[in-house]
């Protein structure tokens, strides 16, 4: 459906237990159910790490052999395609909307396999009025039959009503919060702001996790990098 490729460049250093972590989300979204294709994320805050984990997420569902579009649809505020080094001027969501572009000259194929981008568009000074029109509907409709997953970026739901807007639109919805920043009752106020909306919760996010506090993960880094010293030892026995 892309006609035109960007490429991206993964700033993240290799971090074993993210992506370890990331392939959990990305199992427990195929377990949601067939009917769960257009999934929102959404946070209480700004920089929990929202618009981090729909890239590496997108990645990995694309790795098993499935079609993904990351679509993100913050478009007050942006940050994927600086952060993502794409180099040159590209059309996104705002365009699309204001009736600046077609949807066949948003969507970009990526460097990275089964995976395609629409990114956020030129800054537009009303985006909850952009996003509220049929045309942001007319666009999932179109693009759900190219792609088994359609997974959407948006600003926080605590802050900003976009969020609202377009759960209204999708098949199910996944928050992010960030550890020891979000207290439990402002989790439940955007869970509760979240469901009015008629959109399915279909489970939460919990970033930034020191794994050092966490015994579970301090015995399963041990027990890991134990395991590879092992291996390496045999090997070397094996040669002599």
């Amino acid at each position: 459906m892309a006609e035109q490729k960007v490429i991206m460049t993964d700033p993240r250093q290799e971090d074993y237990f993210y992506q370890e972590a990331i392939k959990t989300l990305r199992t427990n979204i195929q377990f949601a159910g067939m009917d769960v294709k257009t999934i929102l994320f959404t946070s209480c805050y700004p920089n929990e790490g929202k618009s981090d984990i729909t890239f590496q997420l997108s990645q990995e569902i694309g790795k098993l052999g499935k079609k993904v579009l990351l679509l993100d649809a913050d478009i007050r505020k942006s940050i994927l395609a600086s952060r993502y080094g794409v180099g040159k001027q590209v059309q996104g969501l705002s365009n699309y909307l204001s009736g600046q572009a077609s949807i066949a000259e948003i969507i970009y194929r990526t460097n990275y396999e089964n995976m395609d981008i629409i990114f956020s568009g030129s800054f537009a000074p009303n985006p909850s009025e952009l996003l509220g029109q049929e045309a942001f509907g007319t666009l999932l409709g179109a693009v759900r039959e190219h792609y088994d997953y359609i997974i959407v970026d948006t600003p926080p739901i605590g802050s900003i009503i976009d969020a609202a807007i377009v759960a209204k639109q999708c098949d199910g919805a996944v928050l992010v919060f960030e550890s020891e920043l979000v207290s439990s009752k402002e989790a439940a106020r955007v869970k509760e702001q979240l469901l009015m909306t008629g959109c399915r919760l279909i489970g939460a996010v919990l970033n930034k996790v020191d794994v050092k506090k966490n015994k579970y993960y301090h015995r399963y880094d041990y027990y890991y990098h134990g395991y590879q010293e092992k291996k390496e030892v045999t090997k070397k026995n094996k040669e002599k």
